[in-house]
């Protein structure tokens, strides 16, 4: 027998199983996509509700929201909301957020008294993210409301995204430098539509 009826008589009838792991290598490229921040939230509740340090936030600042619009880059996510305290008109605001580790710096209703910090880690998988943020705050000294002092609150919040991408459990703890007493709270937000 030559080489060719060899080669002939041997792959013959490998045929199927060629095509088939050029299928396989083809439909591999064809992977879900994981599942992101980006989207539209609403939260089951208002967050005010968990006990934190309100105090140390602002209208249109997105611990107070109670819906959230997010687009998640390769870099950064940009986090719209629009949220205000009881009885106020709602503040629209927006907030990026990059995954370089570098601080983001927001200026407060344009006021020098308020300052907040942040910087983000984002998980390899992309499903958790951890925000510290660092916001100074000038505030009237306790008997002496004419002098004022900077309060610093120190809050770490753990984003998690659900596996199936309809929900993020934010859990947040926050300490002031003028009040000893840690805080947390859970807030759930689903995905709207």
């Amino acid at each position: 027998m030559g080489y060719y009826q060899k080669f002939v008589t041997t792959f013959a009838g490998k045929k199927p199983v060629l095509l088939l792991t050029v299928a396989c290598f083809a439909l591999s490229g064809m992977t879900p996509k994981r599942a992101s921040f980006s989207g539209e939230w609403k939260s089951r509740e208002s967050i005010s509700m968990g006990g934190n340090i309100v105090c140390c936030y602002y209208s249109g600042d997105r611990m107070l929201a109670k819906t959230m619009k997010i687009a998640e880059q390769v870099n950064f996510l940009t986090i719209e909301v629009s949220s205000s305290f009881p009885g106020t008109t709602p503040v629209t605001s927006q907030e990026k957020l990059t995954f370089d580790g570098k601080a983001s710096e927001i200026q407060i209703n344009h006021s020098r008294e308020w300052t907040k910090k942040s910087t983000v880690k984002l998980s390899a998988d992309g499903q958790m993210m951890t925000v510290n943020s660092i916001v100074f705050k000038m505030v009237p000294t306790p008997y002496h409301v004419d002098v004022q002092e900077q309060m610093v609150v120190y809050v770490t919040e753990v984003w998690k995204l659900s596996d199936d991408g309809k929900s993020i459990s934010v859990h947040a703890n926050a300490k002031s430098n003028l009040f000893g007493e840690e805080r947390s709270w859970e807030t759930v937000f689903d995905k709207a539509g």
